[in-house]
Parts: C-alpha cells; structure tokens; sequence
C-alpha cells in the first residue's frame, strides 16, 4: 500500500471514528439521490388510549370527526332479547324502578293506545337486568375502554323508540351536545354508544352528526322554538354553523356508533310507516368527578332535572348532581370517585 492510499485510509477512518463517537441524536442520515428518509415522533392522540383493539386509521378518525362506526357488533340474539323486553315494559307486564318512560307530545295528545305505539323512549333501564345487559356487553365495553379507559360506569340509558311522524315533525331529535346534560368531567373520558336495533336510514331519522365539532367547547342549549312543539328536555344547541358539513349514520341493524359528548349531533323525523329503535349507553371513567354547574349554560337543564326529580321521588332539594349518581353503575374496573 503506498503512502498516499495510507493517507486515504486514515482518512476515512477518521471520519468514521468521529460519527462513532457522536451521541446517537447528532448524527444526521442524509437522503440518496434514490431515496429520502423522513422520521416524525408519533402524534400524540387526546381522544382515545392506545389498547391494541383500535388501528391508527380508526383512532385518527375519531380525533379528527368525533364519532366512529363499528358495523355488526351487537348480535341479532341480543337485539331480539332486548326488543321483546322493551314490549314488555310497553305492556306493563314489568314494573321497572326508577324507570323513565317518554312519549312523543304529537301522541301524547292524542288516544292512547296500551302498546308500544305510544311510548317514544324508555330512560334510566339500570334497574332492568335484560336492557342493563346492552351495558355490559364485551363486546361493547371493549370499544368503550378504548375512550374512557379500563374503569368504566355506566351513566345514563336509553331505548329510543322513535314513532312515525304525527305530521307535525315532533319526531326530529334537534341538534344537541350531550356533555349539556352531564355535570361531570373530564369530558374526554365519557363516550356514547349507540346500537342499531333494526336498518336505521335518513328516511326513518337515522343520526346526524357535525363532524370535527367535538373539538369545540359546550354551547348554549334550550328549546327549540319548533311549530308543532318539542319533545320534553329536547334541547337544542343555539347557535352552531348551518354550512358545517353533516353527515347521516345510515347502519345496519346490529351496527354501533360511539361518538364523543361534544359531538353536535340530532336526527330527523321518521317519514315511514314503521317505529325505529336503537338502544344506547352514555359511559364515563369511574375517574371522573362531579361539577357545580350553577351560574354556566347548563343551569336550564339542571332546574329542569332537580324540579322533575323532586316531582317524582316526592321529596325536595334533588340536586342534579344526586340524580346522576343514583343512576350510575359499574360495568368494568374499579369504582374511583364517580
């Protein structure tokens, strides 16, 4: 080897001896005219927890819209068995504590008939062991800890059985954030689910959701000045964009959507001739804490809760606050501090 191929060497040596000597976060790798490499840190997601069930295509999707749909999670088994129950509660054939049963201010006026027919809602069904199973469901709460994490309450039940318009439109659900009527926190770690229990169409007033508006904070909520009247404790958001984009949850029966409590979101009436059901349960974190919410946009409804709930348990100075906890049930985890 002559001197100068030496000095070469030496050279190169150096050169590699200097890089090897570097901290691993100094060296730089240079793109090839072929190729460049790019590295970011992964994005950080506020929205949902990272438990190996959810891809990274779903879990951006719900940081960026709010909402997504999981298709044929509840069996078509289970929906028969909560269907038939629903009937007979409808029937009277069951007494069922604490239960709320709603009907539609369009039939309500008008003669009533003992069948399902006249009831649009059913709320609050903890106390019912077969509809309360919709909240336990694995198949369920797997998705749910996806959002709240692995302590999970159940908080608030519904079995939505929304009539044929009576011609005056009251079967429109207005545009509403469900965070309005819970006074606890962080909302982050509350999530909805909503399961199809028959195909659920723009025509029989499947949701609609404002996607991105999670990402807002809550607004001011009443009701809506709607001719022909509004359903009781239907609010509706006052002031929200009417060129937001919208998007119409068409699902299969079975199909479930789990969407965030600051989503804007409602349904239109239901223009055929047939009743459209879905059954749905609001979570939280047993993590989650309560909230004075006196003297914020949610004093409206929190009258309104307080004077039905004294109404109806004959007692007085119901606080809000007290008739959520009464409601609440520990379907996963450990119960924290709800």
């Amino acid at each position: 080897m002559t001197d100068r191929s030496m000095s070469r060497a030496a050279q190169r040596l150096r050169v590699l001896t200097a890089h090897i000597d570097r901290s691993p976060s100094s060296i730089i790798c240079e793109p090839t005219s072929a190729q460049a490499f790019t590295y970011s840190q992964p994005q950080k997601l506020r929205y949902s927890f990272d438990t190996g069930l959810l891809t990274p295509q779903q879990r951006l999707f719900y940081e960026e819209n709010g909402f997504i749909l999981i298709r044929n999670l509840v069996s078509q088994d289970d929906i028969e068995r909560f269907r038939k129950e629903f009937e007979r509660i409808c029937r009277q054939e069951v007494k069922v504590p604490g239960l709320v049963v709603m009907r539609d201010v369009a039939i309500a006026k008008s003669e009533f008939v003992q069948d399902q027919k006249a009831v649009s809602k059913l709320q609050d069904f903890q106390e019912d062991p077969e509809l309360f199973r919709y909240c336990s469901l694995p198949g369920i709460l797997k998705y749910v800890e996806c959002f709240t994490g692995p302590n999970i309450m159940a908080m608030h039940t519904m079995l939505i059985n929304k009539p044929p318009d009576a011609g005056k439109k009251t079967s429109r659900h207005p545009l509403h954030q469900d965070l309005h009527y819970f006074p606890f926190r962080p909302t982050d770690r509350i999530v909805c689910s909503w399961t199809a229990m028959e195909k659920v169409t723009r025509q029989n007033g499947c949701l609609v959701v404002l996607p991105g508006t999670h990402k807002s904070t809550l607004q001011e909520h009443d009701y809506p000045e709607w001719e022909g009247g509004v359903n009781k404790m239907y609010h509706g958001v006052r002031n929200y964009d009417p060129d937001h984009p919208k998007v119409y949850v068409e699902m299969e029966k079975g199909d479930t959507v789990f969407f965030h409590p600051l989503l804007i979101h409602g349904s239109g009436m239901n223009q055929t001739q047939g009743f459209r059901k879905a059954i749905s349960c609001h979570y939280a974190s047993s993590d989650c804490y309560y909230i004075d919410v006196k003297g914020t946009t949610q004093e409206n409804i929190e009258n309104e809760v307080s004077k039905i709930a004294e109404k109806k348990y004959g007692i007085g100075d119901v606080s809000f606050m007290d008739t959520w906890a009464v409601r609440g049930r520990l379907v996963q985890g450990e119960r924290i501090s709800m």
